[in-house]
C-alpha cells in the first residue's frame, strides 16, 4: 500500500517571511516573530502550528560545534555498495546513523549510493572510520574520502 503524503499549504509571503526568520534563528519567542511580521501574536501562533502540523516545518535542531566535542576535521566520503547488496541500502542507512561520527548523510541515485559528512579528531580518527566502519563492512565496494575546508550553509528562504 502506498503511503499518502500530507497535503502542503501554498506558502504565502508572510509563510515564507515566518520560514526565513526562523531559519535564521529558530529560538525566537512568537512575540519577536509577530512582531517583525508586523501580525498578531494568536495569528503568528496559528500560522506556525498550522506550518508544523502540514510537515512544512519538520523539526526544530541545534547545531553543535564540532570543535567544541574535540572532532575540528571534517569530510565527505562516497560509499557505493556492492551491486549483489542493493537490497541492503535502507540496514546499511540505520547503522549509519548509530555512528556518533556521522553529522548526516544522503542516500544518492547516481554512482554512489551514500555520501557521508563525518567529524573527527584528525586524519587518523578518519582513517580508522573508513576501515572499520565502512571498507570492512562486506555490503560497500568501494569509498572514497574528501577532506573538508571550509563547511557553510545556504540560506535558501531568504
Amino acid at each position: 500500500m502506498v503511503e499518502s503524503k500530507k497535503l502542503r499549504p501554498t506558502l504565502d509571503a508572510v509563510d515564507q517571511k515566518l520560514l526565513a526568520l526562523l531559519s535564521e534563528d529558530s529560538r525566537r519567542t512568537n512575540q519577536a516573530l509577530s512582531d517583525a511580521l508586523g501580525i498578531a501574536p494568536s495569528t503568528c501562533l496559528s500560522r506556525l502550528k498550522a506550518l508544523k502540523d502540514s510537515g512544512v516545518i519538520k523539526r526544530f535542531t541545534v547545531e553543535v560545534d564540532p570543535e567544541a566535542l574535540g572532532r575540528s576535521l571534517q569530510a565527505l566520503i562516497s560509499v557505493r555498495l556492492r551491486p549483489g547488496a542493493r537490497h541492503l541500502m535502507k540496514t546499511f542507512g540505520e547503522e549509519l546513523r548509530l555512528l556518533p561520527e556521522i553529522s548526516q548523510f544522503f542516500v544518492l541515485g547516481g554512482a554512489d549510493d551514500f555520501l557521508i559528512h563525518i567529524t573527527a579528531q584528525d586524519t587518523e580518527h578518519i582513517r580508522q572510520f573508513v576501515l572499520e566502519r565502512l571498507s570492512s563492512n562486506p555490503a560497500v565496494a568501494a569509498t572514497q574520502t574528501s577532506l573538508v575546508f571550509e563547511h557553510a550553509h545556504g540560506s535558501s528562504l531568504t
